[in-house]
Formats: structure tokens, C-alpha cells, sequence
């Protein structure tokens, strides 16, 4: 099997993988008056609070009491959706984050929310709809992330070209984000792009080398394939062995079983 084959089949194991998501913050309400917006505001804080801490039961109190205040709240219903989400309930779940947007169609935590049960759903050109919509709201704190995720949206529906340009955007805006440089060294291998690949791959193992992350599968195998087009034999054979040490279940492994037999 050729190399870009099997890079090629080693993208869709990105399905696994959840998007990163973002917990919501209040925008405000609708003819509320002000005692009442900041009590409203103090509900929903309170709801995420308990919320990322595993409490469900005590995070939705507080979101019954910010809808005692305000229905037509878009971060309510927002976090309620988080709440369903966790729980399991995706049907509710995806009801709440559509009337969330209903209710501010400009409300792009819970557009990126929504995309991440989407794309959990393998429901790639819904999510990607989604990304596209909330990269272009120049204001949002998680636009970076945003652009990593509609890249690797992109990368399920084989859109490669869309793939490169989120990707380079997403690392325009965020130079750490080492999942964005791994998978654009990966389009830029498919693309025999192998010099671009090869920098992208380097800023990959700069960033997790900083942040002494250890390698997935995927990026051992990536490594394998890119630096043995430079005949560096030392990261090969690094790479080459805590993938067959670690990892022998993974589908990586057999890929890189495959390539070794080719050669």
C-alpha cells in the first residue's frame, strides 16, 4: 500500500476524536430589567460552574431559575443543551442548541457547541455548516479553535483543500495549536508537498515538545512517513519503536506493519 494511502485511511480514525467545545457566557436577555439580567447572568454563571464540576442536577436548578427570569435567553438554553448533552440525551440536547441559536443566530459558543455534537454524531457536513458560520465572527474569543474544528470537519468530508486553508487560518491565530499542525503536515504529505509537510511537522513536535505532551498514534505514524522521506533514520526508528511498544492494537501500528513489508 502507498504512503498516501495510508494516510489517506488514517484520517478517518479522526472520527474518535470530539471536537473541542466551549462552555457559553451570557449575552444578555430580553426586556429584562437590570436587577433581574444580573441575577439572570448570576444563574447561568453558576449553572456552568456546577456543570464543570459533574454536578447536573445542581447546574440545572440553576438554569430552571434563570428561565423563571428570562425563556428567551439564547445562554440558557445553550447550557441546558450542555447539560442534556452530557447526560446523554442528544435529542434534547440538539433541540435546545437549535433554540439557542433561534434566539441569536449570532451566538457562536453555541454554534461551536452544537458542531461538537454534530461531529460526534459523524454528522460532518451539518458541523461544518456550523464552523464555517462561527469562524466568521471575528469576535469570538474561540475563532482559532473554531478554524482547527472546521478543518478537521473538512477532513471528514475529504475537502482537503478547505482542510489546509482552516488549518493555516486556525495557526495564524494560534501558533500552539498542535493538532492543526499535525493535521496540515498530514494534508500537505497527501498533497506531496513534502517540505511543507515536513515544517508543519516540525511545528508540531516544537509545540508538544514545550508542552511535553506525548505522541498519539496518528502522530507517530505521520512522523514515520514524513521524516523518511528526509532519511532521518533517528526519529523514524524512535517513532517506529514506542509505536510497536505502546500502541500494536492501533490501526496506526498496522499501517506502519504495511509500509515497512512495501519497503
Amino acid at each position: 500500500m502507498s504512503n498516501h494511502r495510508i494516510l489517506v485511511s488514517g484520517a478517518a480514525l479522526i472520527a474518535a476524536m470530539a471536537l473541542s467545545s466551549c462552555v457559553t457566557t451570557t449575552t444578555g436577555g430580553f426586556n429584562v430589567q437590570p436587577s433581574e439580567e444580573q441575577a439572570l447572568q448570576d444563574y447561568v454563571q453558576l449553572a456552568i460552574a456546577y456543570y464543570d464540576v459533574g454536578d447536573l442536577a445542581t447546574s440545572r436548578r440553576h438554569i430552571n431559575n434563570a428561565l423563571d427570569i428570562d425563556r428567551r435567553n439564547s445562554d440558557v438554553y445553550a447550557v441546558l443543551a450542555m447539560v442534556f448533552q452530557r447526560e446523554g440525551d442528544f435529542d434534547l440536547a440538539e433541540e435546545n442548541y437549535r433554540r439557542a441559536i433561534s434566539l441569536d443566530r449570532d451566538n457562536s459558543r453555541a454554534r461551536n457547541n452544537y458542531a461538537a455534537l454534530l461531529y460526534g454524531q459523524e454528522r460532518f457536513a451539518e458541523a461544518f455548516e456550523q464552523l464555517e458560520r462561527v469562524t466568521r465572527d471575528t469576535d469570538y474569543e474561540g475563532r482559532a479553535i473554531a478554524f482547527e474544528n472546521l478543518g478537521r470537519a473538512s477532513m471528514q468530508l475529504e475537502r482537503f483543500d478547505d482542510a489546509q486553508a482552516a488549518f493555516e487560518r486556525a495557526l495564524q491565530l494560534n501558533t500552539n495549536l498542535y493538532v492543526s499542525s499535525l493535521e496540515l503536515a498530514l494534508v500537505r504529505y497527501q498533497n506531496e508537498d513534502w517540505l511543507g509537510a515536513r515544517r508543519s511537522f516540525q511545528q508540531y513536535m516544537t509545540t508538544t515538545s514545550f508542552y511535553n505532551l506525548p505522541h498519539t498514534p496518528r502522530a507517530l505514524l505521520a512522523g514515520i512517513q514524513i521524516e523518511s522521506r528526509f532519511h532521518n533514520a533517528e526519529v523514524v526508528d524512535n517513532f517506529a519503536l514506542i509505536l510497536e511498544t505502546l500502541y500494536q492494537d492501533s490501526p496506526e501500528y498496522q499501517a506502519y506493519q504495511r509500509l515497512s513489508n512495501a519497503n
